[in-house]
């Protein structure tokens, strides 16, 4: 039996560098907007190009992290796609249940970094999701696809109610665009929903900075567990009414795509090795911090042996506990 299958898109990224062509400006509101001449030709550092999107990463991590993982998800037949798969293959990431889409072309994205920050230029294929007879699995991640994927909704939902597996959700943009309505019958069946505080208050349309609020309303809706990540504000969990809150783990910051995958497939993975939830919490941390000292999603991901080595050497992340 497999201990993940992670569903949603996976993307080439490339990562482009505006370190000497670029400027950043603020409002009074801190509102900043990357800016560069516009009509010309501008000379850059360097590029890379590497395997990105949700699935991928949150699959790359927790295969470091020793879980039996799968992956399904729709690439096209391009060299783009053979680079995906050398990765997952790479990471030991069972590649069976994807589909090659004949003739067409794979996620693209291209990120912009400078500093610290990034933009992101996201571009979804249109794409036919048809889910995969998939084996039995003790936990599904299924995170972000195309405005498609909610298509295959409904086989989603059989898979989970005939084999009682768990599923962790972590919505992407399009499926957010649903809206909360469209989404409750998945978020009923979820025992660990994972959002950002920016996408917990778009989900529930409230403007509150008030994380317990956010994380209460989400509770309700049917997650047993609910995590909502907080940027350089640390991360907050909800479960048994009992309220977490992990301050972040403090390094120097090379570029942020992919943190957020990293802290999820360490949060979900001691989980599935029945850690406490403040435990998770630390585990997520650390990977997610890790991440950033490198640039894209994937060469800062730690192993298991690695983060629990951090945890002891350096002092704990102190959690809070109320209820």
């Amino acid at each position: 039996m497999l201990d993940l299958i992670t569903i949603g898109d996976v993307t080439e990224d490339v990562y482009v560098h505006l370190e000497d062509v670029a400027t950043v400006t603020c409002d009074v509101k801190h509102h900043c907007s990357l800016q560069f001449p516009f009509g010309t030709k501008l000379s850059i550092k360097h590029i890379e190009k590497l395997t990105g999107g949700n699935a991928g990463n949150v699959a790359i991590g927790a295969s470091l992290l020793n879980l039996k993982t799968a992956i399904y998800t729709e690439l096209g037949d391009d060299s783009p796609a053979q680079l995906i798969l050398k990765t997952l293959h790479y990471h030991n990431v069972k590649i069976k249940y994807l589909h090659i889409n004949k003739n067409k072309n794979t996620n693209y994205s291209v990120i912009l970094n400078f500093g610290a920050e990034r933009t992101i230029l996201s571009h979804h294929e249109p794409r036919t999701y048809h889910l995969p007879k998939l084996p039995l699995a003790k936990w599904i991640y299924l995170t972000s696809m195309g405005q498609e994927g909610k298509l295959i909704f409904p086989q989603i939902i059989q898979y989970l109610k005939s084999t009682n597996t768990n599923v962790a959700f972590n919505p992407g943009t399009h499926q957010l665009n649903l809206g909360l309505n469209k989404l409750k019958p998945i978020l009923k069946l979820t025992k660990l929903l994972i959002l950002n505080k920016e996408e917990a208050q778009r989900l529930l349309n409230i403007k509150t900075e008030n994380l317990k609020i956010l994380l209460h309303a989400l509770n309700k809706l049917g997650p047993e567990i609910v995590v909502i990540t907080d940027g350089p504000n640390g991360s907050h969990a909800l479960s048994n009414n009992t309220y977490y809150f992990c301050p972040i783990y403090n390094v120097k910051i090379v570029e942020q795509t992919g943190a957020g995958d990293a802290f999820s497939s360490a949060f979900l993975t001691a989980i599935i090795n029945n850690q406490s939830i403040p435990e998770a919490l630390r585990w997520g941390s650390v990977n997610s911090a890790y991440v950033l000292t490198k640039i894209g999603p994937i060469a800062g991901l730690l192993t298991k042996t690695k983060i629990q080595s951090i945890l002891k050497q350096h002092p704990p992340l102190k959690i809070k506990q109320l209820t």
